[in-house]
């Protein structure tokens, strides 16, 4: 395991416990006591958690942990989502994408599509995107026209939000939003921790042909504060095998499409 595959996993810990001993931390991810001590302080200096005598104690951004220490969470899940949701989009499309890890990796597999490589000047396929990772990664395949929204960035996840974020969408229309997700239940539809974020988010599903979300099993069947959009809404749901089949029968009543990468 690396350091930061450690820390991402004693973050999750911490979230989860809201107070850890060393020794507890120690004893779970099989590591030793001192290399405990020495990931709590870094991990003090970065504001992710409060240092304590003998241990630590949750921040209150534990919930929503910035985006370079969510990518290694179900790494591979995510990898498997966005070939299967890429091979969803046709060249000459205008595809949305939001921000987050699950959208990122489907960024980079449009990115380098054989087939969405363009012959001329003309781009083979248009993004809009509010995630300045996404739109910075991308900025260099000429094949691939990048629209970026405007907006205040959030640190946590990188996408502008704002006025200036949702103003866009009064001027464009997209064939495809790839939408991810921190919950999706058939019973509450798409959410996120953030209302900023649902904001953009709800607008670029509104001005879709096609709404397509991306969630690993993890997500699947849960719920986050600020609502997206209705189930009704979501044309295919992309996820993994993890997700009970009770869940995935309860999106195919309610009229979604459940691909399982």
């Amino acid at each position: 395991m690396t350091r930061h595959e450690r820390w991402n996993a004693l973050l999750e810990l911490l979230a989860d416990a809201g107070r850890l001993t060393v020794e507890e931390a120690s004893l779970r991810m099989g590591v030793s006591a001192a290399t405990i001590r020495r990931d709590f302080d870094q991990l003090a200096q970065q504001q992710m958690l409060t240092r304590t005598r003998g241990g630590a104690v949750a921040q209150s951004v534990s919930y929503d942990l910035p985006l370079r220490y969510k990518a290694a969470r179900h790494a591979s899940e995510k990898q498997r989502i966005a070939a299967a949701t890429a091979e969803l989009a046709k060249p000459g499309s205008i595809i949305g994408l939001n921000g987050g890890t699950t959208t990122s990796e489907v960024a980079r597999v449009l990115a380098t599509r054989a087939d969405l490589h363009a012959e001329g000047a003309t781009p083979a396929i248009t993004i809009v995107t509010n995630a300045l990772n996404i739109g910075n990664e991308l900025a260099v395949r000429p094949h691939v026209k990048i629209v970026l929204t405007g907006g205040v960035p959030r640190p946590q996840s990188y996408e502008l939000t704002g006025p200036l974020a949702t103003g866009i969408f009064d001027h464009v229309t997209l064939d495809v939003a790839v939408i991810g997700v921190n919950g999706v239940a058939a019973r509450h539809g798409a959410t996120c921790h953030n209302e900023g974020e649902a904001d953009v988010n709800r607008l670029m599903a509104e001005r879709a042909d096609q709404v397509v979300v991306v969630a690993d099993g993890s997500k699947v069947g849960h719920r986050a504060f600020a609502r997206i959009c209705d189930t009704d809404a979501i044309d295919i749901l992309v996820t993994d095998g993890t997700v009970p089949e009770a869940e995935v029968a309860a999106f195919t009543e309610a009229g979604v499409r459940v691909i399982q990468a």
